[in-house]
């Protein structure tokens, strides 16, 4: 018996349905289930929402999400290996686990959600993880189908998230997350907890969304920090010049020196920039 439910320890379903990890799919297996619980809880109470949870494997998180009270888990499992183990997760609480055998990176959880809140939980993949960050948070229109994220990434992408202006991982992805939602880093998992270890410690980062952020294109935005970032050691008035338009009258617009770097514009000098191009294209 585990210290969360009745169900088997991890490791007895792992040897017993023979799930060992694979390297091609990002797969590193979260043994400890009062990590999982700690991970559960940080997405806040869970008696109304669903929750959907992205590469379950044996199912050690999705067991805390449900022992800890979540109305509904949706749990997306691309490897076929581990369903049975997940079957066996949702016969302890029926009615409660949907378990979709597909790709995260195409499958679309929107048409299985009911008008309760939503949000995504989940060990992501190393290897698709931040694709799936972006792509989540590209979302349109937005509000999004989901409230929060709490998710967890390698260590120095965790950094990328939550940067602020004039650190040293300060850079898109810090523009698009912190644009559109709230980031914290909440607290790092050693290697040693992972079956097989990883070379790299991880963090869970919570996400929570902005109902409102500051209007602007989202495309023209990414546009904006790209070119910006692109060139970060290069003054804006050299490093925006891909954008076809003056750099130093886009800048300017913004309210910004045009011999800044990118590394100390905040994300509202972005979002001024990004709505300027839109203005400077259409009278041109």
């Amino acid at each position: 018996m585990s210290a969360i439910d009745d169900l088997p320890p991890l490791r007895e379903v792992i040897r017993r349905h023979a799930l060992t990890a694979r390297k091609s799919l990002g797969q590193n297996f979260l043994l400890d289930l009062n990590l999982t619980a700690r991970i559960a809880r940080a997405a806040g109470p869970l008696d109304a929402a669903t929750v959907v949870e992205i590469g379950p494997g044996p199912g050690g998180l999705t067991r805390a999400l449900l022992a800890l009270g979540a109305r509904r888990v949706i749990a997306i499992e691309h490897d076929s290996r581990a369903l049975p183990a997940l079957e066996e997760i949702g016969q302890r609480y029926p009615g409660r686990l949907t378990i979709v055998a597909a790709d995260a990176l195409t499958f679309d959880p929107r048409p299985l959600l009911d008008a309760g809140p939503t949000r995504i939980v989940a060990n992501l993949p190393y290897n698709i993880a931040t694709v799936l960050l972006t792509n989540w948070l590209g979302t349109e229109p937005w509000p999004p189908w989901f409230d929060m994220m709490v998710l967890m990434f390698q260590r120095e992408v965790a950094d990328r998230i939550t940067a602020r202006v004039g650190d040293d991982a300060y850079g898109r992805l810090a523009v698009l997350a912190n644009w559109r939602a709230e980031t914290r880093r909440l607290f790092d998992i050693a290697p040693s907890a992972f079956v097989p270890a990883p070379k790299v410690t991880s963090s869970v980062v919570r996400l929570t969304v902005r109902p409102d952020p500051a209007p602007c294109d989202r495309r023209t935005l990414e546009r904006v920090t790209a070119a910006a970032f692109g060139q970060r050691r290069k003054m804006l008035r050299q490093s925006l010049r891909s954008l076809g338009v003056d750099p130093v009258a886009l800048a300017t617009a913004a309210g910004l020196d045009p011999t800044q770097r990118a590394e100390t514009v905040a994300i509202g000098g972005f979002v001024a920039m990004a709505r300027e191009i839109i203005k400077m294209k259409s009278e041109s």
